[in-house]
């Protein structure tokens, strides 16, 4: 009787697991078929077309360099006995900053002063003695050639002579002294650099969409990095003719207010370039993220009654993260802007925030 009893348990108990199975499978079933009908679209992020007037406002940075910059060499060979500047110094042009021994360099002014004087006695003796016939003209021709060697040899020690006194070609102020008293130079032997910066350049580069607008004379408003709050007078002077590697053009800001010497060449420097209102005029854009594959490709999808298009346009200017739209799309247009890697064309989505 009671094995009779453990076998209606036992096909009881069984029954029940096999009604909670099938119930179960039943349940997944309606679930899977749910969510394939929910993933049947794809999740993206749209925007719209947009008419705008775009930012043309443009900011390049750079470094200063002084107006001018000179690294003063000796032009004669001697031992200094007398440095008269010192790094931080301001000169001005035409002012000794040191002297080297001359002693030699006079001997050598003396005796062409010396030959100079007997080349005119010569030659005037020759002159006198061609009138009574006593010498030929060919002799007095080679008297008064000598006597123009002569000339050039004292015109020329005097030059030597005074470059024994190195004096300034430039006004600026002393940046580095190379010398001290005592020191034996040679000619080239670097003495001094001089830099100016009364007046710096600010050297930055420009791409060629913001080129276009600058000529020479151009007006333009610098800051220092390290003055945030102050802003400097600058004018264009220079934009290169050729683009460098990278296809920016260099171009060169002329700063010259610059009291008390604030701005150092070398800082950091920003140039802000301000569109004029010819070049401020509504455009279409779309976010530069809507593009399938960058910007070159030109291809977006374009969002309608739930499905995607894949569209061929033409981009024009990109205003950093805004790319302006020449042909294809008319403003209102929806594009997606995510999720373009999971699409295809005719593509069902679900626009998401």
């Amino acid at each position: 009787m009671k094995k009779v009893l453990y076998v209606v348990v036992g096909i009881a108990v069984i029954g029940l697991i096999a009604f909670i199975l099938t119930n179960n499978k039943k349940k997944n079933e309606n679930e899977t078929e749910q969510i394939s009908k929910t993933n049947s679209t794809v999740a993206v992020r749209i925007d719209t077309v947009k008419t705008e007037v775009p930012n043309l406002d443009y900011i390049a940075n750079g470094t200063f360099a002084p107006s001018q910059e000179l690294s003063f060499p000796s032009e004669n060979s001697g031992r200094v006995i007398r440095v008269l500047v010192d790094e931080g110094d301001v000169v001005r042009k035409g002012q000794v900053l040191a002297v080297i021994k001359g002693d030699q360099l006079n001997i050598e002014l003396s005796n062409a002063q010396a030959a100079y004087q007997n080349a005119q006695s010569d030659s005037q003796r020759y002159e006198n003695a061609f009138k009574t016939g006593g010498v030929t003209k060919q002799q007095v021709d080679q008297a008064k050639l000598a006597l123009v060697n002569a000339k050039a040899r004292v015109d020329q020690a005097k030059i030597n002579y005074g470059d024994a006194s190195i004096k300034a070609s430039i006004n600026g102020i002393v940046n580095k002294r190379n010398i001290e008293p005592g020191s034996v130079v040679a000619p080239g032997t670097v003495l001094f650099d001089l830099v100016d910066v009364s007046t710096l350049k600010l050297k930055v580069n420009v791409d060629e969409q913001h080129v276009a607008g600058l000529k020479t004379g151009t007006a333009i408003k610098v800051k220092a990095s390290v003055y945030p709050d102050k802003e400097f007078n600058g004018k264009v002077t220079f934009v290169a003719p050729k683009a460098d590697g990278s296809l920016n053009f260099p171009v060169e800001i002329e700063v010259a207010n610059n009291p008390n010497s604030e701005i150092k060449a070398g800082m950091y420097g920003t140039a802000n370039f301000t569109a004029g209102a010819a070049q401020k005029v509504a455009v279409k854009t779309i976010p530069r993220v809507a593009f399938v594959g960058g910007v070159a490709n030109n291809q977006v999808f374009v969002v309608k009654d739930g499905a995607v298009t894949l569209v061929k346009i033409v981009s024009g200017r990109i205003f950093g993260e805004e790319v302006e739209v020449l042909d294809g799309l008319n403003e209102g247009d929806i594009v997606v802007t995510s999720g373009q890697i999971n699409l295809t064309n005719g593509s069902k989505v679900t626009p998401i925030k």
